[in-house]
């Protein structure tokens, strides 16, 4: 590619770049995967127990029932299975409630540690990168003998391009993994609150 640098070239020569194409790969799977579970996730607890509590009071609980089976939040999940439970004792019902929003949790958590670990690596693994790229540079130099400079320049900018390729690997992983984390705590806040409500609802003893 005349002067410019050839980036295929680079990957290559570049086992390090191969790496991370590879964790950017995952990387963006695991997002669009995250993406989609969050969307089928999200839910408006207030709004399914006021529609449940409807039901209930007309004395509809297999419909109201059947409503929660039906939806795909994860508050509407909790909901569900404290009206499968609701002929126990309040004490009973409370704690297989806060059983059920820990599993719920643990799968809303599900993956966000790889996010995490590409995100905190990838600057590593760039960076390794661009230090045997120059170690390499500064091999050449000293078998070439002569040249001054221009003879690592071409060498350690491809170098630098690893540790370039590491933050553009780290920084979308860092911000979507943490936007994640955000809608983990908003969605089990709302599977608290909801359950809460739904035990004083059902009267439990």
């Amino acid at each position: 590619m005349g002067n410019g640098i050839d980036i295929l070239d680079i990957l290559r020569q570049s086992f390090t770049l191969v790496i991370l194409l590879f964790c950017s790969v995952l990387s963006i799977t695991f997002m669009f995967e995250r993406w989609w579970y969050f969307r089928r996730a999200k839910g408006n607890g207030d709004e399914i127990l006021a529609h449940i509590q409807k039901l209930l009071e007309t004395g509809k609980g297999d419909q109201a029932t059947a409503y929660c089976q039906n939806q795909t939040a994860a508050v509407a999940q909790v909901i569900l299975y404290g009206l499968l439970h609701s002929g126990r004792s309040r004490k009973d019902l409370e704690e297989l409630l806060g059983t059920k929003r820990l599993e719920e949790r643990a799968k809303l958590e599900r993956y966000l540690s790889v996010l995490g670990t590409l995100g905190n690596v990838s600057p590593f693994i760039g960076l390794f990168g661009t230090v045997i790229g120059i170690i390499k540079a500064f091999r050449d130099l000293a078998l070439a003998g002569a040249g001054g400079p221009t003879v690592v320049a071409k060498g350690i900018s491809e170098a630098l391009v690893a540790t370039a390729g590491g933050l553009m690997v780290a920084i979308p992983a860092v911000i979507i993994y943490n936007y994640f984390m955000r809608r983990v705590k908003a969605i089990s806040t709302d599977m608290e609150v909801a359950a809460t409500r739904l035990v004083v609802m059902l009267g439990a003893k």
